[in-house]
């Protein structure tokens, strides 16, 4: 008998399956792939675990950064209105403070000015005193001044005693 290459490739086949079984490579493999298997779950049990952590801290943060800008913005607003507040009462004591400046300014404006009148009128005596005397003293001589003094004197003694009666 003789026998050809295919008989030979089909026994070589089969001893190959043989020696295959023998050493439990297949029951290795599955083993193996098995592992594998086992730990590719794992690992994506794992991430699905991190990626639900992962989004619960994405939404609290989300959630906090939602309440700061809340928190910002009424702050922002009280500041605005503390500020308007300040302003306007700057705005007012700056204008009560002109007009005590303004009433102050004005009463010095009178006193400076009755002031300069006293002043002129007491200068404007003392002119027509010296003017009066300088006339006197040029134009009158002693005796009819003597003589109007005395008239002056008697009018004014007559004028005194009507007054008391």
């Amino acid at each position: 008998m003789a026998f050809d290459a295919t008989f030979w490739v089909a026994v070589s086949f089969v001893i190959f399956f043989g020696i295959l079984v023998y050493f439990k490579i297949p029951q290795n493999v599955n083993n193996l792939l098995s592992k594998m298997i086992v730990d590719i779950k794992n690992e994506i049990d794992e991430s699905e675990k991190l990626r639900t952590e992962s989004k619960k801290l994405l939404d609290d943060a989300q959630s906090k950064l939602n309440s700061v800008s809340v928190e910002t913005k009424k702050i922002l607003d009280q500041a605005k209105s503390d500020s308007d507040k300040l302003v306007i009462e700057m705005n007012d004591k700056f204008h009560k403070s002109a007009e005590i400046k303004k009433n102050l300014s004005k009463t010095k404006i009178v006193q400076m000015k009755e002031a300069a009148i006293k002043e002129i009128k007491d200068l404007s005596i003392k002119i027509a005193v010296k003017s009066v005397k300088k006339i006197i003293t040029t134009s009158v001589d002693k005796s009819k001044l003597d003589n109007l003094f005395e008239k002056n004197l008697k009018e004014t003694k007559s004028e005194l005693k009507n007054i008391n009666s």
